[in-house]
């Protein structure tokens, strides 16, 4: 019952349910059971539970004075706000009625999840069976799958059993995991199921270092690499240089050798007298013979 001496509640100072209560009821991801145990841990912490819980009479008793019954219907109206504001727009036009109360809004959503329990279990039971952890990205991933199917099938009449939780979550590990599998399946007893997440854990980080360090290695080795043929180039390109200026100053070694004035031209005398240097880049004149 909530409190009536005072018009303050804690329930009226709550602006956002959703930060209580982070999961949106839907029927695709069935989370009823997580969602039922955050809420009513919320709805207790707030002093609200008899909204949605029945007393142990089974009746719903209302205060008896009008001032109460007014903060009490207010209170009602403030927590079947929180219901609507977590659950899905599907649920909600489902279970959605004129001046319905809290309780009534709660025990619709409670049957919609309890009907055909033996359909809804055979669904769960291969979904739990066929799970295997290449369908997840992270040990934490497939470790919430397994127990969100685990309340499922808790919630309508079938639990799973500790040791069956944790020989199923080892059956479908990947390659790497296997010596942590033969490891926690030889345990006896069997750790606890999020012990067994514990260690898988841990593998997967000592997995991720694993490659890190790899990865690593491998580009130090592709920049080596990539360094060599660079040094190699550079000594290439070195060595055809210092191949070209040799050529270059025998090529300026030999023009100077046969190049230049060529005074090797004999002169010779004309018939009338006059001499002409022959050859070379210079004339020589003729000297008249006296």
């Amino acid at each position: 019952m909530s409190d009536s001496k005072s018009t303050f509640h804690p329930t009226l100072v709550v602006s956002n349910i959703k930060n209580h209560v982070p999961i949106i009821l839907e029927m695709e991801n069935v989370q009823y059971a997580t969602w039922a145990k955050i809420f009513k841990i919320h709805a207790r912490s707030h002093r609200v539970i008899d909204h949605i819980i029945p007393s142990r009479d089974g009746k719903q008793k209302a205060p008896p004075m009008e001032e109460e019954t007014e903060l009490w219907l207010t209170l009602d109206t403030t927590v079947l706000q929180w219901i609507y504001a977590t659950i899905s727009h599907d649920f909600l036009h489902t279970i959605l009625e004129l001046d319905t109360t809290t309780m009534e809004a709660w025990n619709r959503l409670h049957d919609i999840f309890q009907d055909n329990k033996h359909s809804r279990a055979v669904t769960l039971e291969y979904d739990f069976t066929h799970t295997t952890m290449e369908a997840f990205s992270s040990v934490s991933a497939y470790y919430q799958h397994f127990k969100s199917l685990s309340d499922q099938l808790k919630n309508v009449g079938f639990p799973v059993d500790n040791n069956r939780l944790v020989l199923q979550l080892m059956s479908g590990l990947t390659e790497p995991y296997k010596g942590v599998a033969t490891l926690i399946c030889q345990s006896d007893p069997l750790p606890h199921f999020y012990q067994a997440r514990s260690m898988l854990v841990l593998k997967e980080s000592s997995l991720k270092k694993a490659t890190q360090t790899s990865s690593s290695a491998m580009v130090a080795h592709d920049s080596d690499k990539s360094q060599e043929m660079s040094d190699h180039s550079s000594a290439r390109r070195t060595n055809n240089g210092g191949k070209r200026y040799s050529n270059c100053e025998n090529s300026r070694k030999n023009l100077n050798n046969t190049g230049g004035c060529d005074n090797s031209g004999a002169g010779k005398g004309g018939s009338d007298g006059r001499g002409k240097g022959g050859g070379g880049n210079n004339r020589g004149g003729g000297q008249q013979q006296p």
